[in-house]
């Protein structure tokens, strides 16, 4: 019998989900949330929505916080997903970085953060597009960092394994012989580009710093789920991270104007990227 979750409580369940992940549902995402926790539901135990929520509370170990984390974020993506932004990667954002950072007369630095990384496609194609587009990866000094809230997403990231229809989504069959080899009936990203990955369980709204900026971050699709405040502080934060020169791409629909003033639009083709003004 599946159970319903009763308005006072989908209002509890509401305040929780934001506070531990951002996401904001209100009382029409009841189905959504039910859908979603049934499996949570079960593997707990736990007779009714109350119960799973004072569960969850009272787990000091955080695994039943951590799986309805991994139960209630969407982590839908493929291979250069929405195309436009990895074009403008290909021919604006890359080769005019590497042509201002290419004059030191040693290996060029480049940091490059995937902010939701779900399970590791954009920054894998992100890398896909190095390695094309460089050649030569000795020359350089890559480092790109996946980051997501899921640990579910994050493990999957890291091992960098996919199956057939995750690959056919965006990825010409070409490319799959050149960037991915055969294990078993998956498919898994060749070591080259693998070598320029780490990946790491993050939440984007708690305090983060790194040692050094990002010269691109992709944060696309993420705080279209976040209120207001919610979205101000993770733009103003992700602005902090970003170099001088770098780009912020974020989603198609999603707009930072008026949300994060340091931060002004530039325009490339079909596609938009922030850059500090």
């Amino acid at each position: 019998m599946t159970v319903a979750i009763r308005p006072e409580e989908m209002s509890v369940w509401s305040g929780y989900i934001q506070e531990i992940c951002g996401i904001h549902l209100d009382h029409s995402k009841a189905y959504l949330l039910e859908t979603r926790l049934r499996g949570v539901m079960s593997e707990s135990e736990s007779a009714s929505f109350s119960e799973l929520f004072f569960k969850a509370r009272s787990d000091l170990s955080a695994r039943l916080r951590a799986k309805i984390i991994d139960a209630v974020t969407t982590n839908e993506t493929s291979f250069f997903r929405d195309v436009s932004p990895f074009e403008m990667l290909r021919h604006k954002i890359l080769p005019e970085l590497i042509d201002r950072r290419g004059t030191r007369g040693q290996p060029i630095p480049l940091r490059i953060w995937s902010a939701a990384c779900s399970t590791g496609q954009e920054a894998y194609s992100t890398g896909i597009i190095l390695r094309e587009l460089i050649g030569d990866l000795s020359r350089f000094d890559i480092h790109i960092l996946g980051t997501d809230i899921s640990n579910k997403a994050v493990a999957k990231a890291s091992y960098g394994e996919y199956e057939p229809f995750e690959l056919e989504r965006g990825l010409a069959p070409e490319a799959l012989s050149r960037h991915f080899t055969r294990s078993g009936g998956k498919w898994k990203i060749r070591d080259e580009i693998r070598a320029m990955a780490s990946f790491r369980t993050m939440n984007l709204l708690e305090p983060f710093s790194f040692p050094t900026r990002f010269d691109i971050i992709f944060c696309r699709n993420v705080a279209i789920y976040f209120k207001e405040p919610d979205k101000a502080k993770l733009f103003g934060n992700l602005a902090r991270v970003l170099a001088k020169d770098g780009a912020l791409i974020i989603g198609a629909t999603e707009s930072i104007t008026g949300v994060c003033a340091e931060l002004e639009p530039k325009r490339y083709l079909r596609s938009i990227f922030y850059q500090w003004k």
